[in-house]
């Protein structure tokens, strides 16, 4: 490698996402950026410049580095860098992603241009951390879709492409080594990985074939302490708290994941790739809780009798993403013919685990009361802390597998020509695709083990205790070894203790056939780009499941058919070299979610839960226009605005009292509102200071902003009215105020950078329709990182990382901040370690 670019990739320095993102754009169409481009490192700037040029939407982008890192080690952590970004977490972990503060199940994420599907049973939403970073190349959040995009997402499409051997000039090859240490357990954590590329000749062909692999391997050992209410608040007068849990996690997370590319180009004019990605995400939980119920619902201060119960969690789960892309490209003259098949697949396994022991008091509890409604502190008589006054009352033992797959095939013709003297571009195609979501759930219950012979010592929690659990919260008590409880049920015939209803009323299969085809034009008039189109969806859905009925199960089958054109158009103008105008206007349909789809069912009496097969897709108009204006190599502002009408946005809500489920008193289920509406305004700013004298010529700043506002209109029937009240909620997940701010410095050899993340709070649920005092918010984080690295030599560089310095928690609260619902803390990670690389 020539000393120029490895001097470039020296000064590659780790900013957020927008620190270094946008180089000056030229006036012609051939050469003129096309969308809004965020990139990671200035090693791969040009690149991303590359990228930006190719694209006619509005789109952000994470580059790996030359060495091929993220700028961080999570993928959803990366992506939150990104105007109007932020993530849900995970035990603190960055795992969901939310684009323009709309819900994670409301984007779509492909993998090489592959649709991924959702290992969750319940979910479209895909975990990005389930995907090691060293296995990205790069990362796209496409906020308008074109025609010629599956329309599936209502906030952004989420693109990743893993790794290829044209990345890259020649031999390329990187080797990872790190250790991490979890400030709440004191554990520290390996981490290995690789990535290798390099470029052969075919016949005749010069470096015409490409092979690109990547391998990665972690284990992370940490924990979190938790206090929870559940929103068990009664507000009929002074809020009074009816009961409280506290929970200890101590996880094993196991991340490991292969990719293999290979690229054939034999010629300027066809290409043939293919992609293969596998990633397995292990997570070994271990959560000891205690439930505390008070006799009376209690204010702060005041003491009562309260049953209490030790519980044990003990799961390990195992979710497996799997993607093979099969692709090539020819082009004859004016006219190029592209064509891709698709398979990928998602799998959830749990094969064995206590979903959960209980351990009753043997008697009641005196004295028992808390303080501070925010993060209740447990006051209680000092018998709740022997272990010797619990017995085991029941033990629930789970099995489940959930499997989502996706196949399609796309074809894709595109003719190049002149009409009228000025350039344009006829794209058309089709795409067929076919999904099926699987789920099995056995449950077995233990209980009544006096019957069965067991004696009080055997039952006693004395007996599988372990000594006290490791938490931060206050004063906890006696912990539960999952072996001992496990030992204790291991001798008795699982067949006796089957749930018949709970495993099959949850088993359930879901396909989703749909098949789409479009029409697209793109023109040029001087400095104006208009691409105009068509897009056709076809949706057809059938459902099967089990209901029970009075006690009798029956079995279900549903169809739901629809359709939807996709009209689009998009405008790009360049106003001068550096500053251009952009507009969108489209049209996309989200499904519901397969939680939502679920069609089992049960009707016990006047009370009934069900899914709802039946369910409209969610279908949004979005408008979108804004301004950039680019200031050299790595300096950009911009502003846009956005709006997007929504029509048949899905909640739960209480049928109870209307048609059908007149005389119910419970009829819970998922139905479609009529209309919601999202607009907001994303900002950005990111400056590199080179014209400062040294040393602050190194300085780099990223701040970027995203403001949003939600209306959505839900109903319910009110049965002391005697009719239907509606009332306005912001759409869940939204957050009014997300944000990012980036501080970093660099110079030949050393980066430094110090960036915070934030976003306001957010409606997560609402727990009664008629009622907002009962909805679950969740309050607003501050998370704030550090990392520096080092190149000891051009080809050996340390690096050390900080996260959550602040030790920013996870609070949930019921109506108003002052309302306990989860309160869950984490504490801060480091991270030390060297990388080798050769580019």
């Amino acid at each position: 490698m020539a000393m120029h670019a490895r001097n470039t990739a020296l000064l590659s320095f780790k900013v957020s996402a927008l620190a270094l993102a946008i180089a000056t754009s030229t006036h012609t169409w051939a050469q003129q950026p096309e969308v809004v481009e965020v990139i990671g490192q200035a090693a791969q700037l040009e690149q991303a410049l590359d990228d930006q040029r190719k694209s006619d939407a509005i789109r952000s982008v994470v580059h790996a580095d030359a060495i091929g890192q993220l700028p961080d080690d999570n993928a959803a952590e990366a992506l939150q860098r990104i105007p109007g970004l932020s993530v849900e977490r995970d035990q603190g972990e960055g795992r969901f992603v939310r684009v323009r503060g709309l819900g994670s199940d409301l984007n779509a994420v492909t993998i090489n241009g592959t649709l991924v599907p959702a290992p969750e049973d319940d979910r479209r939403a895909v975990a990005m951390d389930v995907l090691p970073s060293e296995l990205i190349q790069s990362l796209s959040v496409v906020k308008t879709l074109t025609p010629d995009m599956d329309a599936n997402s209502l906030g952004g499409t989420i693109e990743v492409e893993s790794l290829s051997a044209f990345d890259h000039d020649g031999l390329f090859y990187s080797l990872n080594g790190e250790a991490s240490h979890d400030d709440n357990t004191g554990k520290n954590s390996p981490k290995l990985s690789g990535a290798f590329s390099n470029r052969f000749s075919l016949g005749d062909g010069i470096d015409n074939v490409g092979v690109a692999a990547a391998i990665s391997w972690q284990e992370r050992k940490f924990g979190s302490d938790n206090v929870e209410t559940g929103g068990a608040w009664d507000f009929d007068g002074e809020p009074r708290l009816e009961e409280l849990e506290q929970r200890r996690y101590d996880i094993t997370r196991e991340r490991a994941g292969f990719g293999l590319n290979l690229d054939y180009r034999p010629s300027a004019d066809s290409e043939l790739y293919l992609r293969t990605l596998y990633s397995r995400f292990k997570d070994d939980e271990v959560r000891v809780g205690n439930v505390i119920e008070f006799a009376d619902p209690q204010l702060p201060g005041e003491f009562g009798a309260a049953e209490a119960e030790r519980s044990l969690k003990a799961r390990e789960e195992t979710q497996e993403v799997k993607s093979l892309v099969l692709g090539g490209k020819k082009r004859w003259g004016d006219w190029t013919l592209s064509g891709q098949a698709g398979y990928s697949q998602a799998s959830e396994d749990s094969p064995g685990g206590i979903g959960g022991a209980d351990f009753a008091g043997n008697d009641d509890f005196t004295n028992a009361g808390f303080s501070n409604t925010r993060t209740p502190r447990l006051s209680i008589d000092p018998g709740f802390f022997a272990a010797g006054n619990f017995s085991l009352d029941a033990v629930e033992w789970e099995e489940q597998i959930t499997t989502d797959t996706e196949r399609n095939l796309r074809i894709d013709l595109q003719h190049d020509f002149v009409w009228n003297g000025l350039p344009s571009q006829l794209k058309f195609g089709a795409k067929g695709s076919r999904r099926i979501k699987d789920n099995d759930l056995d449950i077995w219950v233990y209980e009544d083990f006096a019957d069965l012979g067991f004696t009080d010592e055997q039952l006693n929690l004395g007996n599988v205790s372990t000594g006290r659990a490791h938490y931060g919260l206050g004063q906890f008590g006696p912990t539960i070894s999952p072996t001992a409880v496990r030992h204790l049920i291991s001798g008795l015939n699982r067949d006796d203790f089957f749930d018949d209803e709970e495993s099959r009323i949850n088993d359930f299969s879901i396909r989703e056939n749909i098949n789409a085809a479009y029409l697209m034009n793109t023109l040029d008039i001087d400095d104006l780009r208009l691409i105009a189109g068509l897009r056709y969806e076809s949706t057809r859905l059938k459902a099967k499941g089990t209901g029970l009925n009075e006690g009798e199960f029956e079995a279900t089958q549903r169809n739901n058919n629809y359709d939807h054109w996709l009209p689009g158009l998009h405008a790009i103008y360049q106003v001068s070299p550096t500053t251009q105008l952009r507009a969108a206007w489209t049209n996309t349909v989200v499904r519901p979610t397969f939680g939502q789809l679920f069609p089992g069912f049960v009707l016990d009496g006047d009370e009934a839960e069900f899914g709802n097969p039946d369910l409209k897709a969610l279908e949004s108009s979005n408008l979108d226009i804004g301004i950039e204006h680019f200031m050299g190599r790595a300096g950009t502002v911009s502003a846009f605005a956005f709006y997007k009408d929504i029509r048949h946005f899905v909640y739960e809500a209480d049928l109870a009292g209307t048609g059908e489920y007149v005389d119910f008193d419970e009829a819970f289920t998922f139905v479609n509102g009529d209309k919601a509406s999202v607009y907001g305004l994303e900002l950005a700013y990111a400056q590199q200071f080179k014209w400062l004298p040294a040393p602050w010529n190194g300085l780099l700043l990223n701040a970027n902003t995203t403001l949003t506002r939600s209306r959505a209109g839900i109903e319910q029937f009110d049965e002391d009215l005697g009719q239907i009240r509606k009332r306005d909620i912001s759409l869940p997940g939204q957050s009014d105020v997300t944000g990012n701010l980036t501080l970093g410095w660099e110079n030949r050899r050393m980066s430094l950078r110090l960036s915070a993340n934030y976003k306001s709070d957010y409606l997560d649920e609402v727990g009664d329709v008629l009622d907002k005092r009962y909805d679950y918010q969740v309050d607003e984080q501050l998370f704030v990182d550090f990392s520096a690295n080092y190149f000891i030599t051009d080809q050996l560089q340390v690096f050390f990382e900080a996260q959550n310095l602040t030790d920013e928690s996870y609070y949930v609260f019921t109506g108003r901040n002052d309302f306990n619902a989860q309160y869950e803390e984490y504490g801060p990670s480091y991270k030390l370690g060297l990388t080798l690389s050769h580019f």
